[in-house]
């Protein structure tokens, strides 16, 4: 038998229910969807009761949405956070993922729930919100001219090669960081600083061929990694 302990609010629970729930719908509601999993299931394969489960969350719903809670808390850091890149390398490097990285998680809940009111619908808008916000911040600190505009245009050009990558099964990233990198050298006044300068130096002047992210993994192989989830 499952040994208890004291849970918040002085609810009964068992040890680590909670986060073998949480792993489970991780697992499931990629695999096979939010809708696709019911309660039973979950409870199964996290090894509880539908009671203890329900100590934990008030309802699937709940579950959901503290499912894409957890699921990037920190909006992209191993892209935003870096300090061994430029902020312009940091805008191109969020646009580095595998062809093989399943489709956004809050992209596909916002998907299958058709709820803008669902909390989960409400946890998509606040992180894509945040990501452009953060990609805002970044081309600010590259001196873009509007980065507030250019944080937008990237946070689109993300969502789509996402989902057209999940579409068409074929990778759309490369062609989004191409476009990605006109967008942002458009957005940076050629005297925008030295880190600019130097980047013109080693990738050729604007008005050529725009360096793509494979290009730049080239020159700096170590220094632009994978990033999202699994």
């Amino acid at each position: 038998m499952t040994e208890l302990e004291k849970g918040p609010k002085g609810r009964r629970r068992g040890r680590g229910a909670r986060e073998r729930i949480l792993g489970a719908s991780q697992q499931l509601f990629r695999e096979q969807g939010i809708n696709r999993t019911g309660m039973d299931q979950l409870c199964a394969a996290a090894e509880v009761s539908k009671r203890t489960a329900y100590q934990h969350f008030t309802g699937k719903d709940e579950l959901v949405a503290e499912y894409l809670r957890r699921f990037d808390p920190s909006v992209l850091s191993g892209v935003f956070d870096r300090t061994d890149l430029t902020p312009r390398e940091r805008l191109l490097a969020a646009f580095d993922v595998p062809s093989t990285t399943p489709l956004c998680p809050y992209i596909a809940a916002a998907v299958e729930l058709h709820d803008p009111q669902h909390p989960a619908s409400q946890c998509a808008r606040d992180y894509k919100k945040a990501v452009a916000a953060r990609l805002a911040d970044t081309a600010r600190e590259a001196g873009a001219a509007d980065p507030e505009q250019l944080g937008e245009q990237l946070a689109l050009l993300i969502d789509g090669a996402a989902a057209r990558t999940r579409v068409l099964n074929a990778d759309a990233f490369p062609a989004a960081a191409a476009i990605a990198a006109v967008l942002i050298d458009n957005a940076i006044p050629a005297t925008a600083g030295d880190d600019r300068r130097r980047e013109c130096r080693e990738f050729g002047p604007v008005g050529q061929t725009p360096p793509r992210v494979n290009d730049v993994r080239k020159v700096q192989p170590e220094r632009i990694q994978s990033h999202r989830p699994a």
